[in-house]
């Protein structure tokens, strides 16, 4: 699963991506300095690896990963190919939830396409452009479903009327993620390959000054969040690539200094994990301590598939043990004989920190 980010042009997108994917330190003062999409992986942190390692002494400890796309920017009029529109929109197509940086800094050396910061029209730049071409994209689907509708099938009837009530929405400029779409209906609107029904992560791009402190703009985006059931996170994108090349117990104390408990790039990550609607269940052992990423609602041999498909095929059975109780123990052998490891099989739905282990047979 794969998050986009995106924005206008110049508002921090390509700093934020490389900080968070490891991809490296790289600016660029011109408009549209992203040209085509780079893809990378960005760690999830999580502590309770830490701990769980305390316990094992593993040769390895591997974090969850996912995927970031820096998308190149958009402008007004994408929706009818300006600027780098058609990219835009065929890359956005392509993941699964949407990271929106909003420029709040205003650095004369750093073009800007506009006279002025303005974030609240940044975001209704963006949110114009997708619904836009949304309605394109729902009235070639109903003018094809519409022909079908004389053979009166109740399928096509069904998509059709999906469709029309989506097309009413955004042409009554109301967010489709804020109307009550049952799975059925949601599972209609992906298939049109629908751009606003994306999940969302504002990023308001702060300046340093900003850091830890609240401002008149920054609660104006934090309301359209919130009227848009999407998720806010405000981030310094200069400060955090320079605290990502600094050593681990630097980097310690100039977050103590900002006043903050843990970087940008972390709370990214893990509102990025959460947007996507992904849980991890841990794996641990002398040889490596893991998190494993999977989707909320999958059962225990999906789940098992992810580590290897053998154990999918021939799963058996789950041995798990949830990771506060283990913590407990000395070890997973202790935490069974203290009774409190659970046998669990093919119906169960994984939890988050599920400790576990595959009995399968092939």
């Amino acid at each position: 699963m794969k998050l986009g980010i995106v924005g206008m042009p110049n508002t921090g997108k390509t700093t934020l991506f490389n900080v968070v994917t490891g991809a490296g330190a790289q600016s660029a003062k011109h408009a549209f300095s992203t040209l085509e999409r780079n893809v990378g992986i960005a760690p999830v942190p999580d502590t309770r690896l830490e701990a769980l390692a305390a316990l094992y002494n593993p040769k390895k400890v591997t974090p969850a990963t996912i995927e970031f796309a820096d998308i190149p920017g958009l402008i007004s009029g994408s929706s009818k190919g300006e600027g780098l529109g058609n990219k835009f929109l065929a890359h956005i197509r392509e993941v699964d939830a949407v990271v929106h940086v909003v420029r709040f800094f205003d650095d004369p050396d750093v073009v800007f396409y506009a006279d002025h910061i303005d974030p609240a029209a940044d975001v209704d730049t963006l949110k114009t452009e997708l619904a836009l071409a949304d309605l394109q994209t729902l009235e070639k689907q109903l003018e094809r479903t519409g022909k079908m509708l004389k053979a009166n099938d109740p399928d096509v009837k069904f998509r059709h009327g999906i469709m029309k009530r989506a097309f009413d929405c955004l042409n009554d400029g109301r967010e489709l993620r804020g109307e009550n779409f049952s799975p059925e209906e949601m599972a209609v609107l992906r298939e049109c390959f629908l751009l606003t029904i994306k999940p969302v992560l504002y990023v308001a791009n702060i300046p340093e000054d900003m850091i830890g402190k609240d401002s008149p703009q920054l609660q104006a985006l934090g309301q359209i969040a919130k009227n848009e059931n999407a998720g806010m996170l405000a981030i310094s994108a200069l400060i955090e690539s320079e605290i990502s090349v600094m050593e681990p117990a630097d980097q310690e104390v100039f977050l103590k200094e900002l006043g903050l408990e843990e970087s940008g790039m972390a709370r990214l990550a893990q509102a990025g994990y959460a947007l996507l609607n992904l849980i991890s269940f841990l794996t641990a052992g002398p040889k490596e301590v893991r998190a494993w990423p999977i989707p909320r609602g999958t059962k225990a041999p999906r789940a098992a598939g992810t580590i290897h498909s053998d154990l999918e095929r021939g799963f058996i059975r789950a041995e798990i043990v949830a990771y506060d109780a283990l913590l407990q123990q000395a070890d997973y052998n202790a935490a069974k004989a203290a009774g409190i490891v659970r046998s669990e099989g093919k119906e169960y739905v994984m939890q988050d920190g599920d400790v576990t282990l595959i009995r399968f047979n092939v």
